[in-house]
């Protein structure tokens, strides 16, 4: 049985602010707290997926550890640009080919 948005049961979809497409979501809100939630509700699960592409960047270009009170202060900051801030939607005619 299809849901009344017509996909198939079990996948939800959003309308995500990085794509600016209706896409499968994520499964869960993938942080604490109400960044996490914003999320859950706006980014799809493509997105999230160029987000954790750029997370691994930045955690290498400064060394940090994931689990540090400071990496993780300075992810909800780069993820809240990277998701909802000033230029934060894809220019027109963006392709995800050659990323």
């Amino acid at each position: 049985m299809q849901s009344s948005s017509g996909t198939p049961s079990g996948e939800r979809m959003v309308q995500c602010v990085k794509l600016g497409r209706e896409l499968p979501g994520l499964p869960e809100p993938p942080w604490p707290g109400e960044l996490g939630q914003r999320i859950y509700e706006q980014v799809s699960a493509r997105a999230w997926k160029m987000w954790e592409d750029r997370m691994r960047m930045i955690l290498n270009e400064y060394r940090l550890m994931p689990w540090q009170k400071e990496a993780q202060d300075m992810m909800a900051r780069a993820m809240e640009e990277f998701f909802f801030g000033e230029g934060s939607a894809l220019p027109p005619g963006y392709s995800e080919q050659g990323h």
